[in-house]
């Protein structure tokens, strides 16, 4: 029980991660390379405690 809730607070915090980083935009208008960089970290790191973790697929 304890392992699935520490789970869930890992998803969500790595999920707004992941939106925040990837939906991002300077001054420009433009993307930065390291909001992208980790951003798409968060999202690897999101996608496997989703499927391994929560869903049990792999």
């Amino acid at each position: 029980m304890d392992e699935f809730v520490i789970d869930w607070i890992f998803l969500l915090v790595t999920g707004f991660v992941a939106y925040h980083a990837l939906t991002h935009r300077n001054e420009d208008g433009e993307n930065d390379i390291g909001h992208l960089l980790f951003g798409s970290i968060a999202l690897l790191f999101f996608m496997r405690v989703l499927v391994v973790d929560i869903l049990k697929l792999i």
